[in-house]
This record gives structure tokens, C-alpha cells and sequence, in this order.
């Protein structure tokens, strides 16, 4: 059993723990200030899933694996119930999790991500970080320039260098796999999270900005998840708890801390 790497605040609070997930090609330190706030009210676990950050790298990479890597988590920590939060793929897994394990979550918060099957739209991400030659790229701004052909937008570009890390062999590398994220994408992202229900209290919350979750996904996730509800938060794109935190942070600790009316 192959534990998930974490960063734990808050481990002197009592209450019940927050487990924290991010997105695709992400990590736990993107989550590190929310993770500074929050753990001052609840223990709080920022994860890196399998094959991201500095967790375990496996060729499989499916729903029902990142479901099940999260109870062998509970377990090694001795967590019978959890809050849950999870951005983008992060939200995926969560849900799936939810579904298949409704006893151990207290509540759920799922950002910026719906329960259907995406169509693939990472493809030029993709194009970028295998472009990246390492027996060539002997810094992290020549990487940059490589990204920068591919991707125009800066703050994509610095989210994707946050990955980089010298081997041992004084050679950069991705923190994450990269193969078996491109080569498993359509399982793990134009995938649907498998048919059930949640009847936990769940917080969906997006980015105005997004189109991630539409007006007509709405029918689906009340389907699935019938005791939830979607908030939006404003001036927020996909990456919502970086572009507008201190909305993002108020919306979750008022639904963890206060009964959430429907």
C-alpha cells in the first residue's frame, strides 16, 4: 500500500480533518496559504495525488484508483471521516470517493469541475511539456522558452515550472509523470465519475469566469449530488482559489463551520 505525500496544518485542532486535492499538473503547494488559514480552525492535509508532486508514480491513473488511494490515506492516518475538497481532477477523484464511500465523508467541496465526461482540451499542454528536452534544457528559463511556444498564457506557463526539480544527477525533470498522465487522459478526464449518489452535504464552487460548470450540468449534479449547491465565485477563472482567495476561502469556511442552506 503506497502512501499519497501530504503537508498537514493544524494538527493541534481538534475537528474534523480537511483533505485537500488539486488539479491536473499541480500540487500540494498550490494549496499552501489556504492550507495556512484553514488549518488555524481544523487539521488540514494538502495531497499530492498519484503521479503529481512528490507522491507515487503507477502506469494507472483512473478514477477508481485516486478513490482508492484516498482510503489507503484515511487508514494509514487513522481517519474514519473526513471533510473533502478537490479542485478540477482533484474534484474528480473526491466525488468518485464520495460515491463509492459515502460513510467516511462529512462533507464535500468540489471546485471548479462537474461529474461528466470532458471533452480533451489539454492536448497543447501536453505538446508543450514533452517538447521539453532535458538532455538539452540546462535551465528553468530555457524550459520557459520551450513552453512559450506553445502556450501564451504567462501565468499557465509559471503554474507548469512550479513542477521542475533538479535529480540527482544535477538534470532538471517534471515532478510529475508525464507519461502515464498523457498516455491514461481519456480515462481520467473524458471519463464520467461512475453512476451513483452522494446525499452528503456537497458545495460545488466555480469560477465566474470558468465554463466548467454550465447552467445545463446543473440537472446532472443534482442528480448525483442532491444535497448540494453551486456557488460562483466572481472575478475567478478556473484556478479560483489563486484568482480571488479571500472570496473562495469565505465560501468554504462557512460552509465547513455553519449548517449551509440549500
Amino acid at each position: 500500500m503506497q502512501i499519497l505525500h501530504s503537508k498537514i496544518y493544524g494538527t493541534e485542532k481538534s475537528g474534523t480533518p480537511l483533505l485537500v486535492f488539486h488539479g491536473l499538473f499541480g500540487m500540494l503547494d498550490n494549496w499552501g496559504s489556504f492550507g495556512k488559514e484553514m488549518g488555524e480552525f481544523f487539521p488540514v492535509h494538502l495531497i499530492d495525488l498519484r503521479n503529481h508532486g512528490k507522491s507515487f508514480h503507477s502506469e494507472e491513473m483512473s478514477h477508481d484508483d485516486l478513490a482508492h488511494d484516498i482510503t489507503h490515506y484515511m487508514e494509514h492516518y487513522g481517519i474514519e471521516k473526513a471533510n473533502l475538497l478537490g479542485h478540477s481532477l482533484g474534484g474528480k477523484a473526491v466525488m468518485q470517493f464520495a460515491i463509492k464511500y459515502p460513510l467516511k465523508v462529512e462533507k464535500l467541496i468540489v471546485v471548479d469541475i462537474g461529474p461528466k465526461a470532458y471533452p480533451p482540451h489539454h492536448q497543447g499542454i501536453m505538446k508543450a511539456l514533452e517538447s521539453v528536452d532535458f538532455n538539452k534544457v540546462t535551465t528553468r528559463q530555457e524550459v520557459e522558452q520551450v513552453l512559450q511556444q506553445f502556450i501564451p498564457e504567462k501565468s499557465v506557463i509559471q503554474f507548469l515550472a512550479k513542477n521542475l526539480y533538479w535529480t540527482e544527477d544535477k538534470k532538471l525533470a517534471w515532478r510529475f509523470n508525464l507519461e502515464t498522465l498523457s498516455s491514461k487522459y481519456s480515462e481520467f478526464v473524458s471519463n464520467a465519475i461512475k453512476y451513483g449518489v452522494f446525499t452528503g452535504e456537497t458545495l460545488f464552487v466555480a469560477g465566474a469566469k470558468s465554463n466548467y460548470i454550465l447552467p445545463q450540468d446543473e440537472f446532472q449534479i443534482k442528480q448525483q449530488f442532491p444535497n448540494s449547491s453551486i456557488v460562483k465565485i466572481e472575478n475567478a477563472g478556473h484556478w479560483v482559489q489563486a484568482e480571488n482567495p479571500k472570496d473562495f476561502n469565505e465560501v468554504v469556511k462557512d460552509f465547513l463551520m455553519h449548517k449551509f442552506q440549500n
